[in-house]
């Protein structure tokens, strides 16, 4: 559906270009010979009424004209543009290609020439080259606002449908609570009313943080419909010392099915291994099932469920098995922004009952293109977790927890340094429980440069 939109709204703008052709007088009726008359058209003339005739979709009575016009060297470069638009709308996509190119090559500032050989690539699956050209044609500070967010939407379907990709983010994050703990002094313990006093290696810490995150993925073509997918993702998060350095890996491969409804089954097998202060928290493996299906009006829905098999370093209580689902609605709104809603629902079975607990949650966002080349998104979430036993000496009720997140970003696409873009991110956690000890609140504010290959 987002190609299509991509496709149709720089289509739009390509008979636009001979709008500046000189204006002249109506076309002059000439002698008439048994009821034939000629008319006699200036090229201005002729090129108008090609330029109608294109606009129609009436190609075939064009193409005389447009013929005609190629004798007129005047106007070579808007007959070439109708031409290769004409070209590239009946199919003809090589020809259409070097008409596109024939201009570019005299006059390399008309970008509207540059968006039709984009496009066209793009059909042609040659995807590279037609991000290039998008590129360049997004450094023109003339385009209207609405062929800007095309240009970007365009790029994002070629980046979504590479068969490989790669992205890396580093920077530094200066975060309220790095070990993600309380700041209370005292919390309560059921024997004696007592209370226990936290040292404060237990308690919430400052700090700033170097961070990297890199992802790639493969996307291998078996035969019509079916593909294998390979991804990969790794984060990390450097602090003072290492009582708070986090380090995580994930590795998922397995096969994707592409159904005549456009939509995308895949069953991957999922391998995890998280590292903690040093010592290995979480590493296993298990299964993820992906269903995605686009909709009418740029709508899109999305589910998935998860099961793994996790051991910890921490001991047998931490670990055991991990379960979740989740279903995600996304809709674009305004062309150039997609908003997106998602409920969840997780499972933890771990070796000690005070830990088991299952959480149940939504979130709302909104995020994508803005005028001078900025990327922006919002989101927020809520969810509510219940465990299954009440922890020793703490209490002698079941913890309950409740979520909260949000998180706001906003990136320059059109900054670079050595390839690289400039982005801020804030992110809020907060956990409200029936437990002095769990009840935190962290900010987190990270300055990143990242890379989209």
């Amino acid at each position: 559906m987002a190609g299509t939109r991509a496709r149709a709204a720089l289509a739009v703008s390509a008979v636009a270009l001979v709008a500046f052709a000189p204006n002249s007088s109506s076309p002059t009726l000439g002698e008439c010979d048994n009821g034939v008359c000629t008319l006699r058209m200036t090229g201005p003339q002729l090129l108008a009424e090609a330029e109608r005739l294109v606009t129609e979709r009436r190609f075939d009575e064009a193409a005389p004209m447009l013929a005609a016009l190629h004798n007129a060297p005047e106007l070579a470069m808007e007959t070439r543009f109708l031409q290769g638009f004409v070209d590239s709308e009946t199919g003809r996509l090589d020809d259409a290609a070097k008409e596109f190119r024939a201009i570019l090559r005299d006059r390399p500032d008309v970008t509207r020439a540059r968006l039709e050989l984009a496009r066209v690539l793009m059909i042609q699956r040659k995807d590279a080259a037609a991000d290039h050209h998008f590129r360049l044609a997004e450094e023109d500070g003339d385009l209207p606002p609405d062929i800007q967010r095309t240009i970007s939407e365009a790029r994002s379907i070629i980046r979504n449908r590479k068969t490989w990709n790669f992205n890396v983010d580093v920077g530094f994050a200066p975060d309220s609570n790095i070990n993600n703990a309380t700041s209370a002094r005292l919390i309560n313990s059921i024997y004696g009313n007592n209370t226990i006093q936290l040292d404060d290696e237990a308690r919430r810490k400052k700090g700033i943080g170097q961070t990297l995150g890199v992802s790639g993925g493969v996307r291998l073509r078996m035969s019509d419909g079916l593909a294998m997918l390979l991804d990969a993702d790794g984060q990390l998060i450097n602090q003072k010392g290492t009582s708070a350095d986090d380090i995580s890996a994930l590795l998922a491969a397995g096969p994707e099915l592409t159904m005549k409804s456009g939509g995308r089954v895949s069953i991957q097998a999922v391998g995890v291994k998280r590292w903690y202060g040093g010592k290995v928290a979480q590493s296993g493996g298990g299964a993820r099932i992906s269903y995605q299906q686009n909709l009418t009006a740029g709508q899109r829905i999305g589910f998935q469920i998860d099961t793994r098999k996790v051991k910890s370093g921490y001991g047998d209580a931490y670990g055991g098995w991990q379960s979740s689902g989740y279903a995600t609605y996304e809709r674009v709104i305004d062309r150039s922004l997609v908003a997106s809603a998602t409920v969840f629902a997780r499972r933890e079975s771990l070796g000690l009952d005070a830990y088991s607990n299952t959480e149940f949650g939504g979130s709302v966002g909104v995020g994508g293109e803005l005028p001078l080349g900025i990327n922006a998104g919002l989101s927020a979430g809520i969810s509510r977790v219940l465990f299954d036993d009440p922890l020793p000496i703490l209490s002698a009720a079941d913890r309950k927890d409740w979520r909260f997140n949000g998180r706001a970003y906003v990136g320059a696409r059109s900054l670079r340094v050595l390839g690289f873009s400039p982005s801020l991110t804030y992110t809020y956690n907060r956990a409200e429980s029936s437990l002095d000890l769990y009840r935190t609140s962290r900010h987190r504010l990270q300055v990143g440069l990242a890379r989209y290959f």
